[in-house]
């Protein structure tokens, strides 16, 4: 488990590779934010987590728990699961929006460059007009 790396996964960099190829400018790893999201981009105030499967217990063929040693995997990737649905509500009531991008949706990168697309130009901030 020494060589699991947790920034700068393969995952992680064909999301950036694909934000940064549609033109949009992004930071990485904020610590002053709940989480440490993976890719901010400040200015629309959105944050992207990017999860490997197996690690936060994703529901596909690569998130499925071990069949091993069961009385350990189980308790910690519960407490991953319900650490990532605390950051994430705690970035929402800073005001941020959030997208998770699973391991297995960055081997397809038509459908994610078009996810990226719609959650990064999606506006959901309305305006009152008196």
């Amino acid at each position: 488990m020494q060589a699991v790396q947790s920034e700068h996964t393969g995952p992680e960099k064909r999301v950036r590779r694909l934000l940064h190829a549609m033109g949009y400018r992004f930071r990485l790893h904020r610590k002053d934010l709940p989480g440490r999201p993976d890719i901010v981009l400040p200015g629309r105030r959105k944050a992207i987590f990017v999860h490997g499967c197996f690690w936060h217990a994703h529901g596909c063929r690569k998130g499925r728990p071990p069949k091993s040693r069961l009385d350990y995997w189980l308790p910690k990737l519960e407490e991953n699961v319900e650490r990532d649905r605390i950051k994430q509500e705690q970035l929402e009531s800073l005001g941020w929006e959030t997208l998770v991008v699973w391991q297995c949706e960055t081997k397809d990168l038509d459908p994610l460059a078009a996810r990226l697309q719609a959650f990064v130009d999606d506006s959901r901030r309305t305006i009152d007009i008196l």
